[in-house]
């Protein structure tokens, strides 16, 4: 049976040494304690009993701060991506020919929501401008606000709007319209010879009541606050010919680019059912590099 002396010593030099190599072997030990054992941490063998706290809890607090900052960044993003859709600019797909050829069936948009401001007193103070003749624009149509449409001023408030042959004509002035598409010879009177008091507009007679009041010398005098638009594929075009005025109001704004361009066969539309939205989502992703039309990706609309 050992004695305790030969316990300490057994942490001593094994060689027996001086007093002195005692004293620097203890110092050397001392200083082993001071590194591995910070002050106010439980040894080993205490956290070996489970009882403890984990022997670090400032690694659990900075985890539970990076989770913290995440979210907040997060967040951060949502708030600005909100903002700028609902004040800045918008997202908006092109879903009929009736812009054809400046805007096609498949075209997706960003449109500047900026552009012409609130109708509020900001208004003064930002460097808005007014609509101005040959702008296009994305407006909610009129008869049902729900719906977006998207056509070219053809006359701001004051104007006297005519056409004659598919030659239209402002304040007497024959426009000239380099974007102005056409598929199909003169042979609607209503549609190539507006306005029309004789013809019944279509779907909208309370338009053509309306006009009745505000046509003078054959030419239709645009109302204050208003806005005559029509279409560039004038042959196939669904516009103020046919159910009026667009109001101030409903001016949503320009757009700017075409962000995303898909051929004509694709459809652009997204389906209603869960099901046809994954299939259609996956159909896009696989087939992204051929639907797309490259020409007319990160296009300016003008």
């Amino acid at each position: 049976m050992s004695s305790p002396d030969q316990h300490i010593q057994s942490e001593y030099p094994a060689d027996g040494g001086s007093p002195a190599d005692h004293a620097l072997a203890e110092h050397a030990r001392a200083d082993r304690a001071v590194v591995d054992h910070s002050p106010g941490d439980p040894s080993p063998d205490e956290r070996s009993l489970g009882n403890l706290p984990p022997a670090h809890p400032r690694v659990a607090w900075v985890a539970g701060t990076g989770v913290s900052g995440s979210l907040q960044s997060l967040l951060g993003t949502v708030v600005i991506a909100v903002f700028v859709i609902t004040f800045i600019v918008q997202a908006f797909q092109i879903p009929s020919p009736s812009m054809q050829n400046t805007l096609l069936v498949g075209d997706y948009l960003l449109v500047n929501k900026l552009c012409y401001g609130g109708g509020s007193v900001g208004d003064y103070f930002m460097p808005y401008r007014k609509v101005r003749r040959g702008d296009i624009v994305v407006f909610h149509y009129p008869v049902d606000p729900a719906q977006h449409f998207v056509k070219r001023v053809i006359g701001v408030p004051g104007d006297r709007v005519r056409l004659v042959n598919k030659q239209v004509l402002v304040n007497g002035v024959p426009l000239k319209e380099p974007y102005a598409y056409f598929s199909h010879p003169a042979d609607d009177f209503f549609r190539d010879n507006f306005p029309r008091l004789d013809v019944l507009s279509g779907p909208t007679p309370e338009w053509w009541v309306q006009m009745r009041k505000l046509v003078e010398d054959g030419q239709l005098i645009v109302p204050e606050g208003h806005y005559f638009v029509m279409g560039d594929n004038r042959d196939n075009s669904y516009d103020s010919r046919y159910w009026g005025f667009v109001p101030q109001a409903n001016i949503i704004g320009r757009p700017l680019v075409i962000y995303w361009s898909v051929r004509a066969e694709v459809d652009p539309t997204v389906p209603s059912s869960m099901s046809d939205r994954l299939y259609h989502f996956a159909y896009v992703m696989t087939h992204i590099f051929q639907i797309t039309r490259w020409n007319r990706t990160l296009r300016l609309v003008h």
